[in-house]
C-alpha cells in the first residue's frame, strides 16, 4: 500500500478524471452543464478539490509586438472533499453559468475560429493532481445573432475573430479581454471603410455593442480608426428592425469624421451612442491571466438571404480547433498553466 500511494504522487496509478459537457452550445451569461467522471486509482485517495476553469487563447499588442498566451477567465470549485476509493467510479453533475462576455465561438454551427475550453484539476491528497480539458462551444445571444444577421443582409461579409487582449474604455468591460469580429464591408462602403470591427460586451440588463472602422485615406485626408458605442436590451430583440439598426450605426460610423490620432465616436444621431476607445496594452495586472484568442484560420463567408453565413476553406477549422485544445492549452500546462502576456 504504501508503494502504491508513493506511485500516486508520482502520477502513476493515481485517480483519473474524465468530463463530459452536455451536448449543444451554451450561450453568454447561461448555464454550463455536464458530468465529471472520476475513477479511482490502485488505492484510496481523498479527492480536495474538483475545479472547472474557464480557459481561452487571446492575442496581446505590446511595444514588442504581438504575442499569444492562455488565459483563465473564470474559475468555479465545484466538487471535493471526499475519499476516492481503489477502482471507485464516481460521477458527479455540475452546473455553472458563463460570464456575460464569454466570446462566441459559433453562428449557425459554423465555427468563427475561435477556440475556448474548460480545464477540470483534480486535487489529489498526496498524489499528482490530474487534469481534463474539453472544447468549450458558445453560440450567440438572440440580439447578438440578431445584428451578426443584420450586417449580412446589409452584405457585410465575415473575415475573421479573435480575441484581443486589453480594455475598451468608456465601457462596462469585466474580462481582460474582449473579441473583434471582423466585417467586410459590401461595395458601396467599400471605398470608404476597409473594415469594421465588432465587438459584443453583455451582461444581465442588456448588451453594449462597440464599432471600430478603419477608414480609408482619401485624396484631402488620412486614414483613421473611428469608434462607436451603442447599447441594446435584451427584451424585444426579436421584434425590433435590426437592419434599419444596424444601417443607421454604420451611416454614423461612417460619417464621423474624427481627428486624426484619436479614438472618439459622438453617436449625434444614435441617443445610445458614446464615446469609446481601445486599450490593447493591458499594463495593470492580469489577474492572474484572464485573456484569450484564436487561431487565425481562412474562413470565407457569404452574405446570402439568411444573414451572416459562415463558411469553412476546406473543413480545416473544425480539425484545427481540436488540435488547438490539445496544442495550446496543454502546452501551456507544462509551465504555470497560465500565461501572462
Amino acid at each position: 500500500m504504501v508503494f502504491k500511494r508513493l506511485l500516486g504522487s508520482l502520477g502513476v496509478g493515481g485517480p483519473t478524471v474524465d468530463t463530459v459537457l452536455d451536448h449543444g452550445a451554451a450561450g453568454p451569461g447561461q448555464p454550463l452543464s455536464g458530468q465529471i467522471h472520476l475513477k479511482g486509482g490502485d488505492a484510496g485517495f481523498d479527492i480536495e478539490h474538483i475545479t472547472l476553469e474557464l480557459v481561452a487563447r487571446v492575442e496581446a499588442e505590446t511595444h514588442e509586438g504581438e504575442h499569444e498566451g492562455v488565459v483563465v477567465f473564470d474559475r468555479c470549485t465545484v466538487g471535493g472533499g471526499f475519499r476516492l476509493a481503489e477502482g471507485e467510479q464516481r460521477n458527479i453533475p455540475f452546473g455553472v453559468t458563463l460570464p456575460w462576455e464569454t466570446p462566441i465561438t459559433e453562428l449557425h454551427g459554423q465555427s468563427l475560429g475561435v477556440v475556448l475550453g474548460v480545464r477540470t484539476e483534480l486535487a489529489v491528497a498526496g498524489a499528482k493532481d490530474k487534469s481534463d480539458l474539453d472544447p468549450l462551444y458558445v453560440g450567440p445571444l438572440p440580439a447578438q445573432e440578431a445584428i451578426l444577421e443584420a450586417f449580412g443582409q446589409l452584405g457585410y461579409g465575415f473575415k475573421s475573430a479573435d480575441l484581443e487582449l486589453g480594455r475598451i474604455g468608456g465601457t462596462g468591460q469585466q474580462l481582460p479581454f474582449y473579441q473583434e469580429i471582423e466585417l467586410i464591408p459590401p461595395p458601396e462602403y467599400a471605398h470608404t471603410v476597409s473594415e469594421i470591427e465588432l465587438t459584443f460586451l453583455a451582461n444581465p440588463g442588456g448588451m453594449e455593442v462597440v464599432l471600430e472602422t478603419d477608414k480609408r485615406a482619401g485624396l484631402f485626408s488620412e486614414g483613421h480608426d473611428a469608434l462607436n458605442r451603442h447599447v441594446v436590451s435584451h427584451e424585444g430583440a426579436a421584434h425590433r428592425d435590426w437592419n434599419a439598426v444596424v444601417s443607421s450605426w454604420i451611416s454614423q460610423l461612417s460619417e464621423h469624421h474624427a481627428s486624426h490620432g484619436t479614438h472618439s465616436a459622438h453617436g449625434h444621431h444614435d441617443p445610445y451612442g458614446s464615446h469609446a476607445y481601445k486599450d490593447h496594452y493591458d499594463h495593470g495586472d492580469q489577474h492572474g491571466g484572464h485573456h484569450r484568442s484564436g487561431p487565425g484560420m481562412g474562413t470565407v463567408v457569404a452574405a446570402g438571404a439568411a444573414g451572416l453565413a459562415v463558411g469553412v476553406v476546406g473543413g480545416i477549422v473544425a480539425a484545427e480547433v481540436i488540435d488547438e485544445i490539445g496544442d495550446a492549452f496543454e502546452c501551456d500546462d507544462e509551465g504555470s498553466g497560465e500565461e501572462e502576456a
